[in-house]
């Protein structure tokens, strides 16, 4: 496989950019994304068999079964900065290993619905949370602690709205790539 194949197979809907300028209506797109994604992805992964949710969306890359437990995972941690960041004054957040967590017994082997029961009820609360922020609550930041970079609620939000489905492309490009669909 070329360099440049895989880099698609890795960033099905490009890298993550976040724009220099934000709309009310990016925040609401945003929103959105986050509100529909649970359902969205239940519906692509509902019928699959154990042995197309353990199958890799990509060389070296994770199974459809650890991804959908990655984003469970990844989505609560976003929760959680979303948190520190309101109540605390530029938080440095905890970062986590998520290769390692991919790699745990509950990410390779649990059911989906564990993981797809709990995005729906962290994105009840997240989109429920983001709907009521003001302009100035979406400009608090956290400091990530590999980079010291800082990370406003509003990037937060489009990183994540992003990540929906940046995941979501991952798994629906290999179901159409083996006519699963």
């Amino acid at each position: 496989m070329t360099p440049e194949a895989l880099e698609i197979l890795k960033y099905p809907i490009g890298k993550f950019v976040f724009p220099t300028k934000i709309s009310n209506d990016d925040i609401q797109q945003w929103i959105a994304t986050l509100e529909k994604f649970p359902e969205r992805l239940e519906n692509l992964v509902k019928n699959l068999s154990d042995t197309q949710l353990d199958t890799v969306y990509r060389p070296d890359g994770w199974t459809i079964r650890q991804t959908v437990h990655h984003v469970s995972d990844s989505h609560h941690h976003s929760y959680t900065r979303f948190k520190w960041a309101l109540t605390e004054n530029k938080p440095v957040i905890k970062a986590y290993r998520e290769e390692r967590w991919a790699e745990l017994v509950d990410s390779k082997s649990a059911p989906i619905d564990i993981s797809l029961n709990h995005l729906k009820a962290i994105h009840f609360k997240l989109v429920y949370l983001l709907k009521r922020l003001n302009a100035d609550d979406l400009n608090k930041s956290f400091i990530h602690p590999e980079n010291h970079k800082e990370i406003s609620l509003k990037m937060n939000m489009a990183l994540y709205a992003w990540h929906c489905n940046h995941h979501y492309a991952h798994i629906e490009n290999l179901l159409k790539r083996n006519n699963w669909l």
